[in-house]
């Protein structure tokens, strides 16, 4: 296991947040996938399986060649840090308490005619799933498997945001990319619901997450949710 790797990690990028000055590496991902699905796409799973499978291979030769040539555990983990997204999942929550029509960069729905009440549920919604896929997953991943299981899983988080949707254009492209997301945020998910529940200690949430984490439209994002609805003692996803 690598704690020391995940620890520093993690302080890191609560100390620094994003080094802005630097381009993201999910951003050379996504430039990745735009220019695959501009030059490639096809209205098919095998398409988008090359996509996905194209990805993860060069994320994995990559990161690899880093950890083989770099022995050293502060350097490897200021670029793990560039996986978690825990001060930048903050300030953009904080941001909306005072400016809430930013909502709109944060969620997928129409927020136009949204009432602050439902500003507010929203902010929390997304705050939930994010503090499982920006936070938790990437440290249970890196705790797991070193620098390369958390970039392999945000590759996997990247292409799903970016083609994982249902809907005309990627039902079919985005499937496999779609499906390695559930897999890979299922036990991640239901850890940071566990973790809200048990740091809140909110008997209410663990209770939330028993009856209704398996009701969301997505069979992960249901558990953080419905264990911060409990703590909060409020009607979260729908």
């Amino acid at each position: 296991m690598y704690l020391e790797l995940s620890l520093f990690s993690y302080i890191i990028d609560r100390i620094f947040g994003e080094f802005k000055y630097i381009k993201h590496p999910v951003m050379f991902m996504g430039d990745f996938i735009k220019y695959f699905e501009n030059k490639f796409y096809k209205d098919d799973v095998f398409r988008g399986g090359i996509l996905t499978i194209s990805l993860l291979s060069i994320v994995f030769l990559m990161v690899g060649t880093l950890v083989y040539f770099i022995d050293n555990t502060f350097i490897l983990a200021i670029i793990g840090s560039t996986t978690i997204a825990s001060k930048m999942l903050y300030a953009s929550i904080k941001d909306i308490i005072e400016n809430p029509s930013n909502i709109k960069y944060l969620v997928s729905r129409d927020t136009k005619d949204l009432s602050s009440s439902d500003i507010n549920k929203a902010s929390i919604e997304t705050y939930a799933e994010n503090l499982s896929d920006g936070v938790i997953a990437p440290l249970f991943y890196m705790l797991l498997f070193g620098l390369l299981g958390a970039f392999i899983y945000k590759a996997i988080n990247t292409l799903d945001s970016m083609v994982g949707y249902r809907n005309t254009k990627y039902e079919n492209f985005g499937k496999v990319s779609a499906v390695l997301d559930d897999i890979s945020n299922y036990i991640p998910s239901r850890i940071t619901a566990l973790i809200i529940a048990i740091l809140s200690f909110s008997y209410n949430a663990m209770i939330n997450i028993k009856n209704y984490g398996h009701l969301h439209d997505s069979p992960n994002a249901g558990y953080p949710i419905s264990a911060l609805a409990g703590v909060c003692d409020i009607s979260l996803g729908g």
